[in-house]
């Protein structure tokens, strides 16, 4: 009986996580295609709909220059999607390139790599990703760079921790007496453990690369003012906002947090799903009666 209520809960702790997943999934692919099938004409200037609150012809209001705020923000929103998707991928390689050379090298390298995740950890987050930022002109690829090399020193020190616990495992030392090279060892015995913390890391980066981006470009250190982005449109809203225009700043911001909780929630189900999948492994439950 209570072998089977387990499993039940367990059923629905998975069921709920691919729920989480699956939402979160089709939110933001829905907002990127449609974002990307939008038009200039959707969100034009059009100085005769100047501060139009929401209504069923424009759903999320109006702004100072007549401009739809329901495209606007969709638009801003699908920008940030794919910088961060570009950052993420960009931090996360790094993060795997640097995790597993400097737990399987060690040595000087492995001080090496750390210092740099120490010195990155150890720096304002914000104010080294403006540095960055700025440095490299600002614009889509400035931040995108700025976001990507900001966020890739904790999913290094988790892949790294991961391998230096296989180094001390009974078939990668096996590998080694058989005279396989580090790079067979690396890429047959340790790069398949690895990949579901790195699959997982790349989940959790995304929402934080969507948030570091819209506040940067919040600050004016992002993208430009005539790019629709939802850090622009927050920025904008702020001279508005005093003066009763809720809108502006209301459902921009919305949508935003609702990326960055779905993709948060759906990162933190994929990784409890990842753990049990581990430990299954490790302990032999899924193999055969």
């Amino acid at each position: 009986m209570y072998k089977s209520l387990l499993v039940a809960l367990l059923f629905n702790h998975k069921t709920k996580s691919i729920i989480l997943i699956n939402i979160a999934s089709v939110y933001i692919v829905g907002v990127f295609i449609w974002g990307m099938a939008l038009s200039p004409a959707d969100y034009s200037v059009n100085f005769n709909n100047k501060f139009i609150s929401p209504c069923p012809e424009f759903l999320f209001g109006t702004d100072f220059l007549g401009r739809d705020m329901f495209f606007r923000s969709m638009k801003g929103l699908s920008n940030s999607i794919v910088i961060g998707l570009a950052a993420s991928a960009i931090s996360s390689l790094i993060a795997i390139v640097f995790g597993i050379s400097s737990a399987a090298i060690g040595g000087k390298f492995d001080k090496f790599v750390m210092l740099c995740v120490d010195c990155c950890m150890g720096l304002p987050h914000l104010v080294l990703l403006i540095l960055i930022s700025f440095m490299l002109g600002r614009g889509a690829i400035g931040v995108t760079l700025g976001v990507a090399f900001t966020h890739w020193p904790e999913l290094t020190r988790l892949i790294r921790a991961e391998v230096l616990s296989l180094r001390r495992a009974h078939y990668v030392n096996a590998a080694y007496k058989m005279g396989k090279s580090r790079l067979y060892v690396i890429s047959r015995h340790m790069l398949p453990h690895v990949i579901p913390v790195y699959i997982t890391g790349l989940v959790l980066l995304f929402p934080h690369a969507i948030l570091h981006e819209s506040a940067i470009t919040f600050l004016g250190f992002g993208l430009p003012a005539e790019t629709p982005a939802i850090g622009v449109i927050l920025s904008e809203s702020m001279r508005h906002i005093a003066a009763g225009k809720w809108w502006l700043a209301l459902f921009p911001g919305i949508m935003l947090a609702t990326a960055v909780i779905l993709f948060d929630a759906a990162g933190e189900s994929l990784k409890h799903l990842m753990n049990s999948r581990t430990c299954r492994l490790h302990t032999g439950a899924s193999g055969p009666a």
